[in-house]
């Protein structure tokens, strides 16, 4: 074999490496349903959710319900009516919610409204993928 042939031979069995890789790689993704299939805007969540820390807590305690009594979601609420702050935990039924960030495996950041002490207010609060289901 001629030098540029030898060079193409490699680089089409590099090519290949590449593409059976690849399929490979996608084969393997989850499909289950234990998150939604793809990306969305709008959704709803019947679950727990709450500030960052606070919801790794919860979902590492032992007793959930107690740390759902004892941990309620609070947060500092400007004069412009805009949350900050918060800490605690909130279970949600059926909540219309916007994403805000759904790049982590397991959980993702989304916009809701919560009541707090002084009014019912949007909030950004982590919950668990599995529990939000897109809008159609």
């Amino acid at each position: 074999m001629k030098h540029g042939s030898v060079k193409r031979f490699v680089a089409s069995l590099f090519s290949v490496a590449i593409a059976v890789t690849s399929a490979f790689a996608v084969a393997g993704t989850s499909t289950t349903s234990d998150a939604p299939k793809e990306s969305c805007a709008i959704g709803y969540v019947t679950g727990i959710g709450g500030s960052a820390q606070s919801f790794r807590e919860y979902q590492s305690s032992d007793n959930k319900y107690r740390y759902l009594a004892d941990n309620p979601i609070q947060c500092q609420v400007s004069e412009e009516g805009r949350t900050s702050g918060c800490v605690g935990v909130v279970s949600l039924r059926n909540e219309r919610v916007s994403v805000y960030d759904d790049s982590g495996d397991t959980t993702m950041s989304v916009v809701t409204r919560v009541e707090l002490e002084r009014g019912t207010y949007p909030v950004i609060i982590v919950v668990r993928k599995q529990d939000v289901r897109c809008e159609e």
